[in-house]
This record gives C-alpha cells, sequence and structure tokens, in this order.
C-alpha cells in the first residue's frame, strides 16, 4: 500500500510539475510573440505556429510534404507562416515573392543549413556563403562543370559511364534492378570525371566508400554517440578530407596542371592574390558531389518511370533518338555534343520531368534584417522557403499540372514560374552538365534497351529528395535487331 501511495503521490507531483511548466513555455510563448510583432504596422502573415518549440514539425514529417504545404498555401494563401525544425518559417509560394526572395532583394536573405549538415558536407563549400566569397567560386564552378567548351569535351566520357552504367544491368538476368541505386553510382561517377578527370581507381573507390557513408549520415539524427549513423558520417568526413589532400599533394608533386574542377580550384586566386586553402577546395568538392549525385540521379529515375508509364510518348522519344543512332552507324560512332544539342523531345521530357517531380521542391533563407513584403513583415531571423513545388503545380502557370506533358515546353513559362535549379545568384551552377548527363543516358536507354517497372508503380519515398516507391525496380533486356529494323525497314 505504501509503494502504491508513493507512486500515486509521484505521479500526481511529476504530473503538476510538467503541467507548470509547459504553462510557462505557454505564456512565454505568447508574451514574446505580443511583444515582438505588435510594433509593426506591418503584420505576420497569416498561418499557425503550432505547439510552442515542436511547432508543426510532426504534421510536416507525418504526412507528404508536399500535401503539408499544398493545404496550406489552399488556406492561407501565397505567403503564410508556420514553425518546423525548431525555427519560425514564412512559405512563400508565388513566382513573385520567390523571385523578391532570391533575385530581385537577395542581398536581405542568406543561404542557411542546419549547423549539422554544414559539418558533413564542410563550412566552406560555397552554397553556404553569399558575397565576394560566393560569387567567385560560383564562377568559377561553372566554368569548369557547364561551359559550352568544357561540356564538348565531356560527351565522350559521360557516354562510356552511361553505356557502362546500362551494360552492368543486365548482368543480373533475373535479378531486379535498384533503378534508383544504380543511377547515383552513374551520377557519382560522372562527377567524379568532372572534379578529377581520370582519376586513379584506388582513390576512386576510397572517395565513393567513404562518400557513401557520409551520405547517409546526412539526414539522420545529429550525434556524436560512438556507432550511430550521423558520427559514422563524421569520421568518414575527415577520411575524406585526408583521401583529397593525398590528391592535392599528388598533382602539386607532380606539377599536374589538369582542367578539371580540382585543377580550377588549386589555381584559383581570389581579387587580393590569395589561393584557397586544402580545406576550402577539400568542403567545394565534398559540396559539388553531394549536388551532383542524388538529385540527377532521381530525376532520370522518375523519367524512366514516366517513359514506362507512357508507352506511345515513350515511342516518339525513341523514334526521335533512333535518328541519331542510324546516324551514328547503329551505335558504332561516339554521340557528338551537336547532335546532344538536336534532341528536342527528349529534352521536353526532361523538363517535363524536372517540374512533376520538382526534386528541389523548396529552398531555405534566413532574413538578415526585418524585411517588409506584400504588406507583412518578416522578421529578421526567420526562416523564409520559396515553394517551388507549389509553383510548379500551380494549374495557373501550368494546366492539368498533374498530368505528364511534355509539349507544354514547347511554349517557354512564365518567368519565375519554372526553378527547378533554383533561381538568382543561388541557382545550381551545374545544371547544363546534369542535362547533357541525362540526354546522354536516355539516347543509350531508349535505343538499345527495354525495361519492366515491378511492384507499386505509385508511391513516393523521400530520402530526402522525392524518388518513386523502393527506388523504381524494374528489369532490364537488351533489343533485338528486330526493333531496329521496325524503325528502319530495308528499302
Amino acid at each position: 500500500m505504501e509503494i502504491y501511495i508513493v507512486v500515486t503521490c509521484n505521479f500526481a507531483y511529476t504530473t503538476t510539475i510538467l503541467f507548470l511548466i509547459f504553462l510557462s513555455i505557454l505564456i512565454y510563448y505568447l508574451v514574446i510573440k505580443s511583444q515582438n510583432y505588435t510594433k509593426s504596422k506591418y503584420k505576420l502573415p497569416p498561418g499557425s505556429m503550432g505547439w510552442p518549440f515542436i511547432g508543426q514539425t510532426l504534421q510536416l514529417y507525418s504526412h507528404d510534404p508536399n500535401t503539408f504545404f499544398s493545404t496550406k498555401q489552399k488556406r492561407y494563401g501565397e505567403i503564410f507562416k508556420t514553425h518546423i525544425l525548431g525555427c519560425p518559417c514564412v512559405m512563400l509560394g508565388s513566382p513573385e515573392a520567390a523571385k523578391f526572395v532570391l533575385v530581385t532583394h537577395s542581398h536581405l536573405f542568406k543561404p542557411t543549413y542546419p549547423k549539422s549538415k554544414e559539418k558533413l558536407i564542410g563550412p566552406s563549400a560555397l552554397f553556404f556563403h553569399h558575397g565576394e566569397y560566393h560569387s567567385s567560386l560560383r564562377k568559377l564552378v561553372q566554368s569548369s562543370l557547364a561551359s559550352p567548351y568544357n561540356l564538348q569535351k565531356r560527351v565522350a566520357d559521360v557516354e562510356a559511364l552511361a553505356i557502362s552504367t546500362l551494360h552492368s544491368w543486365l548482368t543480373a538476368q533475373d535479378q531486379l534492378v535498384n533503378t534508383f541505386h544504380h543511377l547515383k553510382k552513374y551520377s557519382f561517377d560522372v562527377g567524379i570525371l568532372s572534379i578529377f578527370g581520370h582519376l586513379d581507381s584506388n582513390y576512386k573507390d576510397q572517395l565513393k566508400e567513404n562518400y557513401s557513408i557520409v551520405n547517409k549520415g546526412y539526414n539522420s539524427f545529429p550525434n556524436n554517440v560512438p556507432g550511430t549513423t550521423y558520427q559514422k558520417a563524421l569520421m568518414a568526413r575527415k577520411r575524406l578530407k585526408q583521401i583529397l589532400s593525398e590528391i592535392m599533394l599528388e598533382r602539386e608533386e607532380k606539377k599536374i596542371a589538369d582542367k578539371d574542377l580540382l585543377g580550377h580550384l588549386l589555381n584559383f586566386k581570389d581579387g587580393k592574390g590569395k589561393a584557397l586553402t586544402r580545406d576550402q577546395i577539400s568542403d567545394n568538392i565534398i559540396g559539388v558531389l553531394f549536388a551532383a549525385q542524388d538529385t540527377t540521379a532521381s530525376v532520370l529515375t522518375w523519367i524512366l518511370k514516366y517513359l514506362h508509364d507512357d508507352q506511345k510518348l515513350l515511342q516518339a522519344v525513341k523514334a526521335e533518338q533512333m535518328v541519331i543512332y542510324q546516324e551514328n552507324d547503329e551505335g558504332k560512332k561516339p554521340l557528338t555534343w551537336k547532335q546532344t544539342r538536336s534532341m528536342p523531345l527528349t529534352h521536353k521530357v526532361i523538363l517535363e520531368s524536372l517540374r512533376m517531380a520538382s526534386i528541389i521542391s523548396f529552398t531555405f533563407r534566413e532574413a538578415v534584417t526585418d524585411v517588409e513584403y506584400n504588406g507583412y513583415i518578416i522578421p529578421k531571423g526567420w526562416k523564409v522557403m520559396p515553394l517551388f513545388r507549389n509553383i510548379h503545380h500551380n494549374p495557373q502557370f501550368f494546366p492539368d499540372p498533374q498530368n505528364f506533358d511534355p509539349s507544354r515546353f514547347e511554349v517557354p513559362p512564365k518567368s519565375n514560374t519554372f526553378m527547378p535549379f533554383g533561381n538568382g545568384v543561388h541557382s545550381c551552377p551545374g545544371n547544363e552538365l546534369a542535362k547533357l548527363e541525362m540526354l546522354v543516358f536516355i539516347h543509350h536507354l531508349v535505343t538499345q534497351y527495354r525495361w519492366e517497372v515491378v511492384g507499386s508503380q505509385s508511391g513516393i519515398q523521400y530520402g530526402p529528395f522525392p524518388v518513386p516507391q523502393n527506388g523504381l525496380p524494374a528489369r532490364f533486356w537488351k533489343e533485338s535487331n528486330n526493333f531496329i529494323q521496325d524503325f528502319f525497314p530495308p528499302n
């Protein structure tokens, strides 16, 4: 009896204390809120902040995030507030608002990422910065990765990787191919090629092994407890730094002056003649790998699904690519840069896939001062999130937005309504390389292979980018000679 009474009393005491703590937090939250935002003649955007501290994070993670944001926008309009991931946020669902934050008034907002993610990529990576450092490095990266001159030189090497990747899918025979998983390998290899050129296979294997561990830890719970996914990622990040230092040292000792991205970074000097440190170079290399791998692989996975689901469209894309295939003596000659510029339907398929999938659903910025926009106040320190996916799926700009229709891109979209690679000074500097990577892969896929998706064909999973359920498991077969004769019957 005495034990029961003690337990009951302790339970009642604990419940009372928890209630008082909760009440204190609630009062503090309401008081601070009223003090901070009633002084301005402008008001906060409409919306709900949810519970103190927790906000609406639980609602975000218990629903499809796209449903979460679209439901909020339908209820509150194209600008609304919420509280997620421990931060007060303003969401922006209009092209005008996205342009305001990312282009015309970008100086009022800075890029922002959780510190746990900065540690894994590296604090000197260009997309964590703004100002002169960011501007200079972005020009360098864009010139190295995506200038027409450098892209033309890479066509043959990217083509070799695409051919090798597709050929490896045939070795499994009756086994299923996890399409997304294998396309990540392809995108990683293209990234390595663009950064290092033809890298020694030993270095390449070490980079791939350790980067894979870092990538797994990127969206894990951040802590330093030994054995956890995040702690393993931190250790792998240290090993990556060491490997990259060895590669840089080897180049310096052998006086290798390659024109790949690493060569550009090693030779870079700012306006004061100051070179980059090895840590800065390592951070930017890892940042480029992060930006290049999952995003491109995700889009390619969706393209395979969309083409599989629309056989009429697939046949039209095949017809376009078979003309080039025949020009190249049934694939015996390599693709040329000019030919990759002569794939109009395939290019529109890529654009529509980017719109439909909206791999980058939103981006994070932080207000560096109180900002007034459209009659509302965005307080200093609040996160600001332009919602690309909401804009891409707005029927005002893209009629029947849930229908996959590449023909909609026969007319250029209205300004600031199509932003698959972001917008403004922080838009992706490697987007043209990503498109080349996709065009080359699709050419060899549809001219030489057929495939069948296995299992559920409707679900979406996030990790963190949206991909078809289970990575789109599929079987692949080599096309027969009869397939070619169907397109080009003998005279």
